[in-house]
């Protein structure tokens, strides 16, 4: 199973596979057709008062990603999708953010890894 995070910045490549953005407002200054994605999945991002609280300030990383982890709890209709394909191609979570080591996508990635493990998908 495979499920990698990449900047939407960063040009796409075959081994991406299914390309999911996970932002909640679309990256600036990227035009739509360059994305080359498969699907934007508004749904799977933070709500808008987590990631204003969040601000992408790695001090508080750990709270937001257990509050992320809530909301995507009551979600699982949204994300379980991206479990069922990565059993068959890889999944790249696509983001926006300038700090690659604190945002939505790889807190996401983590949520996901975690419950695949839990449930003897891995």
């Amino acid at each position: 199973m495979s499920i990698v995070v990449k900047r939407v910045y960063e040009p796409a490549k075959k081994t991406d596979g299914y390309r999911v953005l996970v932002d909640r407002v679309w990256p600036r200054g990227l035009k739509k057709e360059d994305a080359a994605l498969d699907i934007w999945a508004r749904e799977l991002a933070p709500t808008t008062a987590l990631r204003r609280w969040f601000g992408h300030d790695p001090a508080r990383w750990e709270g937001f990603r257990h509050r992320y982890a809530s909301e995507l709890d009551a979600r699982k209709t949204f994300w379980q999708p991206l479990v069922t394909q990565a059993e068959r191609h890889p999944v790249t979570l696509l983001f926006g953010a300038k700090d690659e080591e604190h945002n939505q996508a790889v807190a996401l990635k983590m949520y996901l890894d975690s419950w695949i493990k839990a449930n003897g998908l891995a």
